[in-house]
């Protein structure tokens, strides 16, 4: 038996990863996936082992939690360590109780595997995701499981009999949560692979295994599997992308049609509807916000959608990409006399996590999905790290995310004013107040440049005068600067200045391409940052917005109520500030600029949601 328990004090910052409750492990951990047993403890499998990611002996396990994930007990392994290698378990309960936990399995001890031709590297010792997909389960919550594996069989696509073993072999895995709908039917992702090469997977597309009785059935012999699509090919991307559409997520929508996203290496997530429960799909495209609106951004790791009790939709992404990601397509860049740490990849900067909310709209061949302007989720201080694989659990009106960065997989209660936030950028409600305003001034109808008294905003760091070393000590603090802008003023304009003589303080201008650029400084230290080009609209009041959120170090702009993503000039929209950024506070008065015709600050990172289709004045 094994436990472990929450031992964080004072981490201030909700969102941060290493606020959450920790999941016991055996060193690398992966996909800590969670049901709600009937009898109301909580059961999480994932994949883990002593080695490295794919390394041997890894399997998957079963704990047990009593208390909402804050301890968890009763390890339980599904395979053994010195078994073939079992690998990428997701979960399934149904009605009775009973568990089912899916996943591949090297059946045949396979200790080496070939590439595709022509990529440098003749073979891959890594095992762990080819085999036979296979089940047990539990009738006691996890507690035990069946003895017997159980084969599911799955019918070949093109993209099997054209690898490197005409078939013989298979490659796939899968990571996205079954699908259970409205008409008992349980529809299970799995990913195909046809070949292995630069990046790993070389090639990928999504296939669907859909069980008519699985719900219903106890005898696991008579349990009935079928393989969808139709045809010989699987989901992949829109015409002209790349040759990865792998980690499918699905869900169902009210009028029975299934919502899939999935990512690639073309830096847009992409998606599909189907209208027949995944026997064909419409075409896939790159999902957007609206539909034919502005795309989402994703680099080549996991995005998800979970469908919450109100009817309405969670997606997980990482919310950077674009062309940038397309041009690395499945490689490492290495410019010539960077070490291997200044590789590039796809699979980078997962770190911070954003999360939308979605709501079903019409569209002309049955429901759709639009998304809202997105909310950062979760964060390491350590940009490096990358969190992904999560899981989704509601209960009770309450939200818990589960997330893993491959060595530490925790639990987080989510704050429910955040969900709450997201959904209600749908609403026409009339905007409330946000709490922390320092100073606003409104009607400044004006011709000519103005400034009044400037508010002292809250230090980022400070030294802590507990310890015995005095050191730095994080305060998480940040600030939020509104200005409703009339027009477009000139390049070099300068709209917003507090500097003082030493130019600590905040300069906020215009520069080239009609952008926004802001500088922060404590006369030690400068960060700057600048809004999208195209953001700012001639002729009208522009509402801008600008977060410095000390909890992640990242400066946003949210214009017009668009949360800036980069557009197609670069691949990040959001940037970091240095966090050596002690504060920014400068002179005693604030210059304005004549355009300027309001002015609203806050003493806290207020939210997206907060900024959206919103007037304070």
């Amino acid at each position: 038996m094994s436990t472990t328990t929450n031992q964080n004090s004072d981490l201030g910052d909700y969102r941060r990863t290493q606020s959450g409750s920790e999941i016991p492990s055996e060193g690398y951990c992966d996909q800590p996936y969670v049901v709600v047993n009937n009898d109301g403890t909580w059961l999480c499998v994932m994949t883990t082992g002593a080695g490295h990611e794919g390394a041997p002996g890894q399997h998957p396990i079963a704990l047990r939690s009593h208390d909402q994930g804050q301890t968890w007990i009763e390890n339980v392994s599904l395979e053994p360590t010195d078994g073939p290698e079992a690998s990428y378990a997701v979960l399934l309960k149904v009605p009775s109780g009973r568990v089912y936990a899916f996943y591949n399995y090297n059946t045949d001890r396979v200790p080496e595997v070939k590439t595709e031709e022509g990529v440098g590297v003749s073979s891959y010792k890594r095992v762990d995701s080819l085999g036979d997909y296979v089940f047990k389960y539990s009738d006691d919550g996890g507690l035990s499981w069946s003895g017997k594996r159980y084969t599911i069989p799955v019918r070949e696509f093109a993209c099997d009999r054209e690898n490197v073993y005409g078939g013989k072999i298979r490659f796939f895995w899968n990571v996205g949560r079954p699908c259970i709908r409205a008409n008992g039917e349980v529809i299970i992702p799995q990913h195909k692979v046809g070949a292995l090469g630069i990046g790993f997977f070389a090639q990928s597309e999504g296939a669907f295994i859909a069980s008519s009785n699985i719900l219903t059935e106890s005898d696991p012999e008579k349990v009935c599997f079928e393989t969808r699509p139709d045809g010989d090919h699987g989901l992949k991307t829109p015409a002209g992308g790349g040759r990865i559409a792998e980690e499918q997520s699905m869900v169902e929508l009210s009028d029975g049609s299934l919502y899939c996203v999935y990512r690639s290496v073309d830096g847009w997530p992409v998606c599909a509807y189907s209208r027949d429960g995944g026997r064909n799909w419409e075409s896939p495209h790159y999902k957007t916000y609206t539909p034919g609106g502005r795309r989402m951004k994703n680099p080549r790791a996991a995005n998800f959608v979970w469908k919450c009790s109100n009817g309405r939709y969670l997606y997980w992404f990482h919310n950077h990409g674009g062309e940038f990601i397309r041009r690395l397509g499945g490689h490492s860049s290495m410019p010539n006399g960077l070490s291997v740490n200044h590789f590039r990849t796809p699979y980078d900067d997962r770190n911070p996590v954003w999360i939308s909310a979605g709501r079903e709209i019409d569209g002309p061949n049955g429901k759709l999905i639009e998304w809202s302007q997105p909310e950062i989720l979760l964060y390491d201080d350590d940009p490096y790290i990358r969190i992904s694989y999560p899981d989704l659990i509601e209960k009770d009106g309450r939200l818990w995310f589960t997330e893993t960065q491959k060595s530490t997989a925790r639990v987080h209660a989510v704050d429910p004013t955040l969900i709450d936030d997201l959904f209600a950028q749908f609403e026409q409600a009339p905007a409330k107040e946000p709490h922390g305003l320092l100073l606003k001034k409104s009607g400044m109808r004006k011709a000519e440049a103005c400034s009044f008294a400037m508010p002292t905003l809250p230090l980022l760091t400070s030294r802590d005068f507990v310890r015995d070393d005095q050191c730095g000590k994080d305060l998480r603090a940040g600030c939020t600067l509104n200005l409703a802008l009339n027009g477009i003023p000139a390049e070099g304009a300068i709209l917003f200045d507090t500097r003082n003589s030493e130019k600590a303080g905040i300069l906020v201008r215009v520069i080239e391409s009609a952008k926004i650029e802001v500088t922060l400084s404590d006369a030690r230290t400068i960060s700057t940052w600048t809004s999208d080009a195209g953001s700012l609209e001639e002729g009208t009041l522009n509402n801008i917005g600008i977060i410095v959120d000390g909890g992640p170090k990242l400066i946003l702009f949210v214009i017009n109520g668009v949360l800036c993503d980069g557009g197609d000039e670069r691949q990040f929209g959001w940037g970091r500030y240095n966090p050596a950024l002690r504060e920014i506070n400068g002179g005693t008065e604030a210059a304005v600029h004549a355009s300027v015709q309001e002015v609203a600050l806050y003493d806290r990172a207020l939210r997206v949601s907060e900024l959206i289709g919103k007037s304070f004045f």
